[in-house]
């Protein structure tokens, strides 16, 4: 494993290596990931990321993924490069979420809220868009790459008090979003839109990336096979064997991060989506769209019988591909094709 230091090897690595290359050709043609990390223009912003840098096995620039301080730096190094976020952390143990693949999503949902001009379709800008983002988490990364991309406005709701708390600093460390978001803590753990959406609200789009699993040792199984690949990976380009050994002394620096309600719910992802689904219905002229991500494969059929059940109108599945992984976005809307121009319509009046 390379050890990251500034030695003169590694001040020679960065301004002559290469950078890492491009992420996944299948992202979202507006992501601003496509063509992989430029590890000099993000050091030359965040210049606390130089430290974690170096030539990996295959020539390229990259950091140590399973090093907690090196991926925390890393996003705080494309937030401020690329969205001009200056002032971005997490507290030790919260979940660091990689920011291409979310900010596919919000790309992707804001493609369901274009509307045709022209003959063309234009994603709509500024703070008339109101989006919620259900369970935002300690990190508030959907709101801050919605609101630098697109200039909506959001609301984010999570069930830990640590969690509001952290994004409120963000922001307020970031006095130029501020006024673009907003909190709310859920006090029910077992709610997800009640107790969130009052009765004067009104969401073009809601956003979710729901707990996928079902316990707590489910969520340490799942941990222990990415540490697993990780020492497995960093074992076979060092030479070493014992790969059991390098994972052991890993675990204790998960980079992975997650308190209980970022990784896991009782019923985890399934009961979830069902409780999100079934709430939906008590807001269904409140939302234009309801968004979330499903992870597992085997959850988005039982979601979408439920969704036929509860007679949503239309129902989207809009496939997102990172690396070797599919992540599908669910998308409902209660309103008929006249309501959804007459909220347009409504929109453009405010």
């Amino acid at each position: 494993m390379n050890k990251p230091k500034n030695s003169p090897t590694m001040q020679a690595s960065v301004t002559a290596g290469k950078s890492a290359p491009a992420l996944d050709k299948g992202m979202h043609p507006r992501n601003l990931h496509n063509g992989g990390y430029d590890f000099p223009a993000l050091i030359s912003s965040y210049s606390k990321l130089k430290p974690f840098v170096s030539i990996n096995a295959f020539g390229n620039l990259s950091i140590d993924f399973s090093l907690p301080k090196a991926v925390k730096a890393l996003n705080a190094a494309l937030l401020k490069h690329h969205y001009a976020v200056d002032a971005w952390d997490i507290p030790s143990g919260f979940l660091c979420p990689p920011i291409p693949g979310r900010a596919d999503y919000i790309h992707h949902v804001a493609d369901l809220l274009a509307v045709k001009k022209s003959n063309k379709k234009r994603v709509p800008k500024g703070k008339k868009i109101r989006a919620l983002d259900i369970g935002t988490g300690a990190n508030v990364i959907y709101p801050l790459l919605g609101i630098q991309s697109y200039g909506w406005q959001f609301v984010g709701s999570d069930v830990d008090p640590i969690s509001i708390s952290n994004g409120q600093q963000i922001f307020a460390n970031n006095p130029e979003l501020s006024s673009k978001f907003s909190s709310r803590l859920q006090c029910n753990a077992q709610q997800v839109f009640q107790g969130i959406i009052g009765k004067g609200d009104r969401f073009d789009i809601t956003l979710c990336n729901p707990p996928f699993h079902a316990s707590l040792a489910e969520a340490n199984a799942g941990t222990t096979r990415k540490l697993t690949n990780l020492a497995a990976n960093r074992a076979a380009k060092s030479g070493q064997k014992n790969t059991a050994a390098v994972a052991t002394n890993d675990a204790s620096v998960l980079n992975f991060g997650g308190q209980k309600a970022e990784l896991w719910c009782d019923g985890g992802e399934k009961q979830f989506l069902n409780n999100m689904i079934t709430e939906s219905q008590l807001f269904a002229e409140q939302c234009l769209w309801f968004t979330t991500l499903v992870s597992k494969k085997e959850n988005l059929k039982p979601a979408q019988a439920l969704l036929q059940k509860v007679k949503a109108r239309d129902v989207k599945v809009i496939d997102m591909h990172q690396g070797n992984k599919i992540t599908r976005i669910l998308a409902w809307t209660f309103l008929t094709l006249e309501q959804q121009q007459l909220w347009l319509q409504y929109r453009e009046q405010i």
